[in-house]
């Protein structure tokens, strides 16, 4: 999928159920979400989708921070509307030969469900630097250079000062 087609899904998405908060978002498309205490170790699981029977299931790791959970529970909705195919969680070992990717677009639409281009460039004119807009946004600066991605295909003209890659979230705590 292209970054411009993942924008307009979450558009798509955010439209059809009036919702960009991730928790209300899921429960409007009928997703179960459960937060289960899985561990805050190395390579711990921080969550996964699955479906069985036509029912979308999340699990998060409640021992995670609530704005981290925030963050995944983005990733895996961006799963169960993505990757219809698939079984993901971050998790230190591959599943898939096409994780990668998999990951990216994930991470991807994550980023535009949760910030706002006008959230990000409010943060950004208040003369902060990269690293103060995510704090003030309340999210890894990891997803900020996922969003600056989508904003740099709309024509926003941003430099990120880090490359983050669609595994990120594996080393997150």
């Amino acid at each position: 999928m292209t970054i411009q087609s993942i924008s307009e899904e979450v558009r798509r998405i955010q439209k059809k159920y009036g919702e960009s908060d991730p928790f209300r978002l899921a429960q409007a498309m009928k997703i179960i979400v459960v937060l289960k205490p899985m561990g805050r170790y190395k390579g711990c699981c921080k969550g996964f989708y699955v479906q069985h029977r036509r029912i979308k299931h999340i699990t998060i790791n409640s021992d995670l921070p609530e704005v981290i959970q925030r963050v995944i529970l983005a990733h895996e909705i961006a799963h169960s509307v993505l990757h219809t195919n698939i079984t993901a969680a971050f998790h230190e070992f591959t599943l898939f030969d096409d994780t990668d990717r998999q990951e990216y677009e994930a991470n991807l639409f994550a980023a535009e469900l949760l910030l706002s281009d006008d959230c990000v460039l409010n943060a950004l004119n208040e003369d902060q630097f990269f690293f103060q807009a995510a704090k003030v946004l309340y999210v890894p600066a990891e997803l900020l250079d996922f969003k600056f991605r989508v904003m740099k295909r709309k024509g926003y003209k941003l430099e990120s000062p880090i490359v983050s890659h669609g595994n990120f979230l594996k080393t997150i705590e």
